[in-house]
């Protein structure tokens, strides 16, 4: 069966000069949740702009391999032909506009869509149905919102485009550890209920691999181990690297050989 969405031997280069992807391969199934894990700078969010095609604005360039949605190749496009064609990135850090309202902020979701105001107003209904804040600071400045609410902000716009996959950067960053149970509690009823399938950045391997159907570890801009969820949350390496516990039981940074390693991996 062909993948949803496959990125195949992929490499990216800013600048002319500095090589960040070095051959990064991965598939996303239909209806599926894949983590894509690792430390900061290992090249998550190049991979997912590299996908939604926003490399191009920082002045990124790919020079080898091709991205493939629903067995099209997609990285000759631009970013608003992807969202017309069902795919939607929400970037790291949010990006609401501060000066308009958390309505506002959704309704620009919206934008490519030739929708009437009946189309649009059961839209923004099922955006409140799984992210019933936003109802209630509907009509609040986006700026003045806490950062739980910004990124739930930014989900329900990439909702209002009516995706079939949203690639989701970094959810977990600068937000309490409850209100990103709650948040990846709703990309979870978002994939069962909705079908949409998501390929999710995040250093937090832990919350991650426990909503995620498949993960991949990128270390230096390759991919140095892929799995099943389950399977990447009892494997030795991921516990030590990412999670500070080993069959001893935890440990200290300190005390790791993190060169051995990626030596290993890398190999």
């Amino acid at each position: 069966m062909t993948p949803y969405l496959s990125v195949n031997n992929v490499e990216v280069i800013y600048d002319h000069v500095i090589l960040v992807l070095k051959g990064v391969s991965l598939q996303v199934p239909q209806g599926k949740i894949v983590a894509l894990l690792g430390a900061n700078g290992a090249g998550k969010s190049t991979t997912l702009k590299t996908i939604s095609t926003l490399l191009r604005g920082e002045r990124g360039d790919v020079t080898k391999g091709d991205v493939q949605f629903k067995g099209e190749r997609i990285d000759q496009l631009t970013p608003n032909e992807l969202v017309k064609r069902g795919l939607s990135q929400v970037m790291e850090g949010r990006h609401c506009f501060g000066h308009l309202t958390i309505e506002e902020n959704l309704l620009t979701g919206a934008y490519t869509r030739n929708a009437s105001r009946s189309e649009l107003k059961a839209s923004l209904e099922k955006v409140y149905h799984y992210f019933p804040r936003l109802r209630e600071r509907r009509g609040s400045q986006a700026g003045y919102t806490s950062g739980g609410e910004q990124q739930m902000c930014a989900i329900g716009r990439a909702l209002m485009a009516r995706p079939s996959m949203i690639l989701l950067d970094e959810p977990s960053m600068g937000i309490a550890p409850q209100i990103v149970e709650e948040i990846f509690g709703i990309v979870k009823d978002l994939n069962s209920k909705e079908n949409v399938s998501f390929l999710l950045a995040e250093q937090n391997t832990s919350i991650a691999l426990r909503y995620a159907d498949f993960g991949y570890i990128l270390e230096n801009g390759r991919v140095v181990m892929e799995g099943a969820a389950a399977d990447l949350s009892c494997n030795e390496d991921v516990k030590e690297f990412y999670l500070g516990v080993s069959g001893a039981g935890r440990k200290s940074f300190r005390d790791m050989k993190f060169y051995r390693r990626r030596k290993r991996w890398l190999a």
